[in-house]
């Protein structure tokens, strides 16, 4: 038998704050962390977890990528160009300019998120926003930490490309960087 109530406990918060960086919304992230659950019942029901963590992480990270890549896909064909309703951070330590950059940033990385190849996703999500090591990120993805390393320089190199395509000023100002 499962100990739930001790599963939801022990990696609940962890999971809601992956769900919630990712997504940006709250409404997206209790939706993302529910389905992360159910999708987890029928991890465990397929027999013994290894990591409980580390697999509740990673489903959290595959549902939100592709949340995000049906919004972005939604706001491509309805012309969407709001990066704050697109999922942009709340925040009330920032002065209106700040939130608005930062609104605007978060939602930059999010599109560019959305469009690298899943893999690259995951290890890029779970690497730089988990902090997770690579030797952790290879054990999870069943990958060598080389494979890790290649991924993660090709997801960055591609974040690079997109940003600075998206916002040319602020990458060649040297204020910010992938």
């Amino acid at each position: 038998m499962t100990d739930w109530d001790g599963i939801l406990a022990r990696n609940g918060p962890a999971v809601w704050r992956c769900a919630y960086r990712l997504l940006g919304r709250r409404e997206d992230a209790e939706d993302c962390f529910q389905e992360t659950f159910v999708a987890a019942l029928e991890a465990f029901a397929r027999g013994p977890v290894e990591n409980e963590r580390a697999l509740l992480l990673r489903l959290t990270t595959a549902r939100a990528m592709d949340r995000l890549r049906g919004r972005y896909r939604r706001a491509k064909r309805e012309g969407t160009t709001d990066w704050e309703s697109l999922g942009g951070i709340e925040s009330t330590d920032l002065q209106p300019s700040d939130h608005a950059e930062a609104a605007e940033l978060s939602g930059l990385l999010r599109e560019a998120l959305a469009t690298l190849p899943p893999r690259q996703a995951d290890v890029f999500c779970l690497h730089c926003l988990e902090g997770w090591s690579y030797q952790e990120v290879a054990d999870h993805l069943g990958a060598t930490v080389d494979a890790v390393g290649v991924l993660l320089h090709r997801a960055r190199a591609k974040l690079k490309t997109l940003l600075a395509a998206s916002a040319p000023d602020r990458m060649g100002s040297g204020r910010r960087k992938a």
